[in-house]
């Protein structure tokens, strides 16, 4: 029993490691279909830039402000989508001076315009709106407004929506595929506090009631569940990192009350995560912006170019390694894994969250690539084999699309060992970064989808992976090696869901080393030596998959 609570307990650690899941069994519903599918009122209009202005209420819990849409029309027409929870109230929209006619269901807002907005023209309008948004439950994983107080009594407010939706507090075009371009982000708080968003500050400005205005521009397209805010009691200081394409400029965000502590904590883990990265993954992505590491009043977010740190200033997850190896104690989980995304969920989006394996099976495996650049490869490979021990298998990896549902949790841990498996199949590390940097080159500010992501490294790889994705991806089971060792010969072949599975694996063929062989669904027969028997044969542990002796 002991050992069941110990394994029930680890999977509800990684369960909470890791970003926001929408419920398993949830039937799709038309509000569903509201949010996820692009219908011709989304698709007809591109997002060129927002400028969100609004007025945080701390005491009220309360938000009141508008958000400019600028767009260019892809195809003629006189009405469009766009999207704010409906506990929130559209006081109006503007356009060219006139308000216009809307209509709500669920959480769409449908505008109807005076003339036919033709194709190619670029135009704005503006909605103004107020309420009281959602307070998160258990943040970031149930998410919303987060309203809490610092160690001194201090108001700590945040916000995470991933999954949610940014609707959940400001009005937008609230789907992955289309990102704004650039963005104005004007919050005003407290004038007592501090407030830190994406992007670079341009200035502040004293607004009436005790109130400040904080204005931060963000150059680069960023998806809408990234825009955040922080307020608090903040120290501020500033480093930079002599990366790639130039002078990297670092922000670091804490609270005054936490200072001390956050300086030498995150100094440890920055500038040399940051190295890694760019090595294996390509130029930090953001130049324009920054990097920005910011005190959250929730465990963490990939809060594009302003990453929410809410760890407590441990190593580990929360002083807990996930990958019982020892190894996830050396370095700060939220500090690597949510800076992580910064090139896999902010640079590559995926445009469908059913997709979301591509933000997170990488950024999971980038902690590994951490662990690998900063001890040895051979930790890197025990820490990757070690997190299998969070894995369920309980459902597909890829969740059905057009409705704003992700698939399993499992595409933290199993979508890292299904990269290192391409890894192992590639068999060369120079080329298998290669395919990594060119991933964030070829994919550089894009949305994608998997299909694009696959295609792209089998292109580069030179291998044949169409049957490897499709098990591990749209499949709950992974490949199970079947085999019998009858003198000195083995029989062998995949158990598998996906007909036509071929992924060589290697194999214990004589003791004390690993040979590559290429299994089919049909039985094949080789040699072995004579040392090897059923009961001591075995695959490289590399290779996530099962054996089964038949």
């Amino acid at each position: 029993m002991k050992k069941i609570l110990t394994v029930l307990a680890i999977a509800l650690c990684m369960t909470n490691a890791q970003a926001q899941m929408l419920g398993k069994n949830q039937v799709n519903s038309r509000a569903d279909s509201l949010r996820g599918t692009l219908t011709p009122l989304r698709t007809c209009y591109d997002i060129n830039y927002y400028h969100l202005d609004v007025k945080i209420d701390i005491d009220q819990k309360s938000v009141a402000g508008s958000n400019e849409f600028v767009f260019t029309a892809t195809q003629d027409f006189n009405k469009l989508q766009f999207d704010l929870f409906d506990n929130l109230k559209v006081e109006k929209v503007v356009y060219q001076g006139s308000d216009l006619k809307f209509s709500r269901e669920y959480n769409a807002v449908f505008v109807t315009f005076p003339k036919t907005i033709k194709k190619g023209s670029k135009d704005k309008f503006t909605v103004f709106y107020s309420g009281n948004p959602r307070v998160a439950k258990n943040a970031p994983w149930d998410g919303g407004f987060i309203f809490k107080k610092d160690s001194a009594g201090n108001p700590f407010v945040s916000v995470a929506c991933q999954g949610l939706g940014a609707s959940v507090w400001w009005p937008n075009k609230d789907h992955q595929s289309d990102e704004v371009d650039s963005m104005l982000i004007s919050i005003s708080v407290p004038n007592t506090l501090q407030e830190v968003s994406n992007g670079r500050l341009r200035s502040t400005v004293e607004k009436p009631g005790g109130y400040k205005q904080y204005n931060w521009f963000v150059s680069n397209p960023i998806n809408n569940y990234d825009v955040s805010f922080y307020i608090g009691k903040y120290a501020h200081w500033t480093d930079s990192f002599d990366g790639e394409n130039g002078k990297l400029s670092i922000d670091y965000w804490a609270l005054q009350v936490d200072s001390a502590k956050a300086r030498p904590h995150w100094d440890a883990d920055v500038k040399p995560m940051l190295k890694c990265f760019e090595y294996w993954f390509g130029p930090y992505p953001w130049y324009k912006d920054g990097y920005k590491l910011v005190q959250a009043p929730h465990l963490g977010m990939e809060h594009q170019s302003a990453v929410a740190y809410g760890n407590q200033f441990k190593k580990g997850y929360l002083g807990r390694d996930l990958s019982g190896t020892g190894h996830g104690l050396k370095w700060d989980f939220i500090t690597v894994h949510e800076s992580g995304h910064e090139w896999f969920g902010n640079n590559i989006t995926s445009k469908d969250i059913a997709d979301m394996w591509v933000h997170e099976g990488f950024t999971n495996y980038s902690e590994t690539l951490f662990t690998e650049c900063t001890d040895s490869k051979k930790s890197a490979d025990e820490y990757v084999i070690g997190i299998r021990r969070g894995i369920s298998n309980d459902i597909p990896i890829i969740g059905p699309y057009g409705v704003n549902k992700e698939g399993s949790g499992d595409m933290y841990p199993k979508g890292a060992n299904l990269i290192h498996n391409i890894r192992q199949l590639i068999n060369n590390d120079e080329k298998f970064r290669q395919i990594l940097r060119g991933l964030n080159k070829i994919f550089y500010h894009k949305t994608v989808t998997t299909a694009e992501i696959e295609n792209y490294i089998a292109k580069q790889s030179g291998l044949k992976l169409d049957k490897v994705f499709d098990q591990y991806l749209r499949y709950t089971k992974i490949p199970v090696l079947e085999y019998k060792i009858d003198k000195g010969i083995l029989s062998y072949r995949w158990l598998t869901d996906v007909k036509g599975f071929d992924m060589p694996v290697r194999v214990t063929l004589k003791n004390g080393t690993y040979s590559l062989i290429k299994p089919t669904n049909d039985w094949k027969t080789i040699k072995v030596d004579t040392s090897i028997t059923a009961d001591n044969f075995k695959n490289d542990p590399a290779f996530y998959i099962d054996i089964k002796k038949g």
